[in-house]
């Protein structure tokens, strides 16, 4: 989230707002248009309860999607890494291959698809990659007690790779739907236009100014909150980066060099493919 561009969103939005009750306050009587004002009262706070309550519920459920996506992105790193050292335990040929293309997996995710999500175009396609791997791994022929047992392993380990990898692109997509937009924007709005009734013409402008500028500033920044947490991949302050995944692949690199492995990769420093027939780019 743009924290200058937010800041801007709430200043606006309160200005108009105290704009709009110094101006209807010209014309309000002493005392507010309400002839009780404990009854008034009374009506506004069911509606900012009402409020209240359904941003909880809508903070709790986009702040689920924003964790549930940090935790895949997570997982799915601490899983490539594991699935790298069990590469090794299975046929050389085959091993090195796979450990490579592994390598090319985690580049793509950070330079292929981390700004595709960011821009929300990320199709719901697969990593290339990771059909690389798997193509691979069908020639595979396990032999041996421990090749059998880290063949397996490292099918259990694709499919948590995969399920993480869901977890991470889901927050791509949003999970709060229009409708539940539309019906916070709208209960904002009667709320607002609920509080241009309490314009008193008998009360400073200074605490007219305030009653209406701090509800506004608490109800912008709590839907500006909601929309970050909708979007968790949209460049600013907060926002979910490869943080992961680089530093796994910093470990790739290092396993790499401790078990001899210096064959060339089949894909650039992108994770895009350089070796004919190997995989599609995934640009």
């Amino acid at each position: 989230m743009n924290v200058i561009v937010a800041a801007l969103i709430v200043l606006f939005a309160s200005a108009l707002a105290i704009a709009a009750l110094l101006l209807v306050r010209r014309s309000a009587p002493d005392g507010s248009y309400f002839n009780d004002g404990d009854r008034a009262a009374g009506v506004f706070g069911v509606l900012a309860t009402g409020f209240a309550v359904l941003l909880g519920l809508v903070v709790v459920l986009a702040f689920t999607s924003y964790d549930e996506s940090r935790a895949g992105a997570e997982a799915e790193a601490l899983t490539l890494a594991q699935q790298f050292e069990v590469a090794h335990l299975l046929p050389e040929e085959a091993g090195d291959r796979l450990a490579g293309e592994l390598v090319c997996y985690g580049r793509s995710v950070i330079h292929q698809e981390w700004p595709r999500m960011q821009a929300g175009t990320l199709a719901d396609g697969v990593n290339p990659w990771g059909v690389a791997t798997f193509k691979t791994m069908r020639t595979v022929e396990p032999r041996t007690a421990a090749e059998q047992a880290a063949y397996a392993k490292w099918l259990d380990q694709r499919l948590d790779r995969e399920a993480a990898r869901s977890d991470r692109i889901h927050g791509a997509a949003g999970v709060i739907p229009t409708p539940l937009w539309l019906v916070l924007f709208v209960i904002a709005v009667v709320i607002l236009g609920f509080m241009m009734f309490f314009a008193d013409s008998g009360e400073r402008a200074v605490v007219q100014a305030a009653l209406i500028g701090t509800v506004v500033v608490v109800m912008a920044s709590t839907l500006l909150v909601i929309s970050f947490l909708d979007d968790p991949y949209d460049p600013g302050l907060g926002s979910l980066e490869p943080v992961a995944m680089e530093r796994t692949l910093r470990i790739l690199d290092q396993e790499r060099r401790i078990v001899g492995d210096t064959g060339p990769l089949p894909c650039d420093e992108r994770g895009r493919a350089i070796a004919t027939g190997a995989v599609a780019p995934a640009g």
